[in-house]
């Protein structure tokens, strides 16, 4: 996928789900009518909205049909953009409905607290909803009972699942096959926050009384050095602060977690909730400001405000026996702790380096206004 240019507004694209039903009514409606499928094949999104797909591949035997449509991403960096999702239909008994077996690269859930049920194909309750409509309104148009097996796959979906959430999730085996809309917009990041969501229900449901919410895998390694957390417990939330407290506030523990880099727990100790370097900035007025608050002169806080990184800011207080970090823990614990509101929840902030050296924590402290 390349860039998009500057000059143009970012493209949308399809979700998995979207794709996959495309391919399940193609599929459908040539295993009853025995002609080939119609290409591009039409399907409606759960906002009504009708959108065509064209197919890249179709096949029928004796008792199946296939049909396959190569996702879209548009200009979102989605890890599933180009590949072919495909949909393999079967007949079932009269009065069966629809049913949903996980093919090649699509996972299958091992622990509770998701949508679905253990034991499911990860195909999200949306995409099913989509396939189930566009198998009734192909069947009621041949005048047959909806009923059809579907069987979705993605082929080396098993290893694009490793750059996923999907095996902390207890996810395995491949891909999950989502989407609310149908439609992905470009960096939106739903499908990561969507990921932390589910992350927290499994740890809910698994009776986890202390998560972790860590910036990267070198914060992620420290915290569970520090506590022996299991890996259900410990959610990658990345940029994404904001999507992890938000959710925590109307489904709560009684102990969380929140480690990172001395860089990123600086702006989340400045109020931001999205912590993406492009979205995002290090204020090195205020980081100057909280140097002073922990005990820097003038002329050691003037150093900090015109430091190049906050590598740099830290380092300058450090040499002059500051403890900003210090200061950076207590701030931003006031901002985790204003985001998930009057709460029983504890919280606690982590700073660490780069090497995964401890810094500053503010230690457990239950979650109010500040």
């Amino acid at each position: 996928m390349t860039d998009a240019p500057k000059d143009r507004p970012l493209r949308r694209g399809w979700t998995t789900g979207a794709c996959a039903t495309a391919a399940t009514r193609a599929a459908y409606q040539a295993l009853l009518t025995g002609a080939p499928p119609p290409d591009p094949v039409e399907i409606a999104l759960p906002s009504g909205k009708r959108v065509a797909f064209a197919l890249a591949e179709f096949t029928r035997g004796d008792d199946f049909a296939r049909a396959g449509v190569v996702k879209d991403a548009g200009d979102d960096p989605d890890v599933t953009h180009g590949a072919l999702i495909r949909a393999t239909v079967r007949r079932a008994a009269p009065g069966a409905g629809v049913s949903f077996k996980a093919g090649e690269g699509v996972g299958v859930i091992t622990r509770p607290g998701l949508p679905l049920p253990p034991g499911e194909p990860a195909i999200n309750p949306v995409p099913r909803q989509m396939m189930r409509q566009t198998i009734a309104e192909a069947a009621s148009r041949l005048g047959v009972g909806a009923d059809a097996e579907i069987e979705i796959s993605i082929p080396g979906g098993e290893e694009m699942a490793k750059h996923t959430l999907n095996g902390r999730l207890g996810i395995i085996g491949g891909l999950s096959v989502l989407g609310t809309t149908g439609i992905v917009t470009p960096f939106s990041c739903a499908a990561w926050i969507d990921s932390i969501h589910r992350g927290v229900d499994v740890a809910r449901a698994s009776g986890l009384t202390h998560i972790a919410g860590t910036t990267g895998s070198t914060s992620e390694a420290a915290v569970k050095k520090l506590y022996d957390l299991p890996d259900a417990a410990l959610i990658e939330m990345g940029d994404f602060v904001g999507g992890f407290l938000k959710y925590l506030r109307t489904h709560p523990v009684a102990r969380v977690t929140i480690g990172g880099g001395f860089a990123k727990m600086t702006k989340l100790a400045q109020g931001r909730l999205d912590l993406h370097s492009g979205r995002s900035s290090v204020d090195f007025a205020r980081l100057a400001q909280s140097a002073r608050a922990a005990g820097a002169s003038d002329e050691i806080a003037r150093e900090i405000e015109d430091a190049n990184s906050a590598l740099e800011a830290l380092q300058i207080a450090q040499r002059a026996h500051v403890d900003l970090a210090g200061e950076i823990a207590r701030l931003a614990y006031a901002t985790a702790a204003q985001t998930l509101g009057a709460s029983e929840t504890e919280v606690e902030v982590i700073v660490f380096d780069r090497e995964g050296g401890l810094l500053a924590r503010t230690g457990f402290k239950r979650a109010e206004h500040v």
